[in-house]
């Protein structure tokens, strides 16, 4: 095999409330990025210091199960979370409601659209008040609607000092809602 470096000398200090911008080529190594600092891949040097709750939306579908319903998913995917049944349970219609599935929520997830997918994915994260939420290309599907709604939230979350770490190909979106990039 031959060997690849995706990320080489990366020193990067991010503070509570801030929304940070990530950006770079297709292969830049900004997904990646963001498994490091989730902790779905491991450095093979270096380290990653987080302080909080993280909840990270890596990839579309990411923790879900095609052939479990909507409804089955988000206790799967809170459970992956770190969520207690009962903690789902009390958060359910709210996550639903947010995604505004409410028609198809027990439905399989292989019937959902793209858009329908990344409703309830960011619902999910964002439904608890994560420490740090970490979003990739999220904020590229669904409609503008949807995306609205992801605003107020992300901005509600930065006004109680959430940090996040936003990957996006959208300059709108880095400008408007980031502190930097």
């Amino acid at each position: 095999y031959k060997e690849f470096t995706a990320l080489s000398r990366v020193n990067l200090q991010v503070y509570r409330g801030e929304i940070l911008g990530i950006v770079g080529r297709n292969g830049a190594g900004k997904s990646t990025l963001l498994k490091v600092v989730s902790r779905v891949l491991i450095p093979t040097e270096g380290r990653v210091r987080l302080t909080g709750r993280v909840s990270p939306l890596l990839e579309l579908g990411a923790g879900f199960h095609p052939e479990l319903t909507g409804r089955e998913n988000i206790f799967l995917n809170g459970a992956l979370l770190g969520h207690t049944r009962r903690e789902i349970e009390t958060r359910l219609d709210e996550i639903v409601a947010f995604a505004e599935l409410e028609s198809f929520i027990d439905a399989p997830l292989r019937t959902y659209s793209t858009g329908m997918i990344a409703r309830l994915g960011f619902s999910i994260a964002t439904t608890w008040h994560p420490d740090i939420l970490i979003l990739d290309e999220i904020l590229a599907v669904g409609d503008e609607n949807f995306r609205e709604k992801c605003g107020v939230r992300m901005n509600k979350f930065k006004e109680e000092g959430t940090t996040i770490l936003l990957v996006s190909h959208n300059a709108d979106n880095i400008e408007n809602m980031c502190s930097r990039a």
